[in-house]
């Protein structure tokens, strides 16, 4: 951690995606041992979301390393589980730079990089190669649409077709804010459709991966209640809660209040934590729960595990606090299970539990 600290004014110096290229390169050529540091996690942390089995229930979220280019350096750093993407059928280029801004006082990112991606031909080819070796853990893929797509759904069949050899699970992204429509798929009737067609490609595949489904921080109560209720009666296998918001804070400053896209990081710790336990409530706790949004220490995990989560992922941290990140709040998330006598498992919704309404 100190060594990230004394590089990071250096790799700020960078325009923030030229610092990301750096970032995914190194890992690509084996340097996550080096960044990466401590053993493997402590045999408390093993998790499971569904039958996904976990020896650790950190993930790295979508978007680190979009194009499949650095998966086993990612694992390295101590990653339970890693998703790569979002990947489009066809390469499309994103929008115009420049298109992500840090903010370094709140521990944050606004991104609006517009589902860039190399490829599902390109993806699809490296993680076939990839996974001629087992790998530590589960893979993931997040799929999106092309921008200029005629039928947002059959992009996502495509997806489906591309990557169910390859991936473990899949993430349906419907809470992007950065490609037009793509948040409109979370009402319940384009929901209830696209899963409809999901679910129908991958029962005709001689393997299935798991289908998760990433929602929006951005939804009022009844859009919440409304997908709660679409996925319970789809075959999904797991809620990823949540993605980037819209919304803007009156603690940022001026200029990022205006800036467009996608704010993620420290802003959205209480957030998403409180989302998560009310999707926990409104699905019964019948669906596992990914949970995403300012996890930088093992308390925010635990947090968000308390909630409903049964693994966490995080991606904005690591750019502020540096590799040594992962398996810190590793070391801290155990020491907090092992100073409240529980395992894992016990944890998840325990805070649901403990404020549950009587009867």
């Amino acid at each position: 951690m100190s060594l990230y600290r004394t590089l990071r004014p250096l790799l700020f110096r960078l325009p923030p995606e030229a610092a990301h290229r750096l970032a995914v390169s190194a890992l690509r050529v084996g340097a996550g041992p080096l960044l990466g540091t401590g053993g493997p996690p402590e045999s408390r942390l093993a998790a499971a979301v569904g039958p996904l089995r976990l020896a650790s229930p950190i993930g790295l979220a979508a978007g680190f390393d979009k194009h499949g280019e650095a998966v086993r350096g990612c694992f390295s750093l101590g990653f339970g589980f890693v998703e790569v993407g979002g990947v489009t059928p066809r390469p499309q280029p994103g929008n115009p730079k420049p298109r992500v801004f840090r903010l370094p006082d709140q521990a944050a990112l606004i991104n609006r990089m517009g589902l860039n991606s190399a490829g599902q031909d390109v993806v699809a080819a490296r993680l076939a190669k990839l996974r001629r070796d087992p790998l530590p853990g589960p893979l993931g893929v997040n799929l999106g649409f092309n921008k200029d797509a005629p039928d947002p759904a059959a992009d996502y069949v495509a997806g489906v077709r591309a990557f169910a050899g390859l991936a473990d699970f899949l993430t349906v992204n419907v809470s992007s804010p950065n490609t037009p429509g793509l948040r409109d798929l979370q009402r319940r009737d384009a929901l209830t459709g696209l899963l409809g067609r999901l679910t129908a490609a991958l029962a005709g595949l001689p393997e299935r991966p798991l289908l998760f489904v990433k929602i929006a921080p951005d939804l009022d109560g009844e859009g919440e209640a409304a997908i709660a209720e679409t996925v319970l009666a789809a075959s999904v296998d797991a809620l990823v809660v949540g993605n980037t918001t819209i919304d803007r804070p009156a603690d940022l400053p001026d200029w990022a209040k205006g800036e467009a896209g996608g704010l993620s990081g420290r802003p959205l710790k209480a957030r998403s934590t409180a989302q998560i336990a009310r999707m926990a409530r409104l699905t019964g706790r019948r669906l596992p729960i990914v949970g995403v949004g300012g996890i930088e220490s093992g308390a925010d995990a635990y947090a968000k595990i308390r909630a409903g989560a049964s693994a966490v992922q995080l991606y904005t941290a690591l750019i502020y606090e540096g590799p040594g990140l992962v398996r810190r709040i590793a070391a801290e998330l155990a020491a907090l299970l092992a100073r409240d006598g529980l395992t894992l498992s016990q944890a998840v919704g325990a805070d649901l539990a403990a404020t549950a309404p009587p009867g």
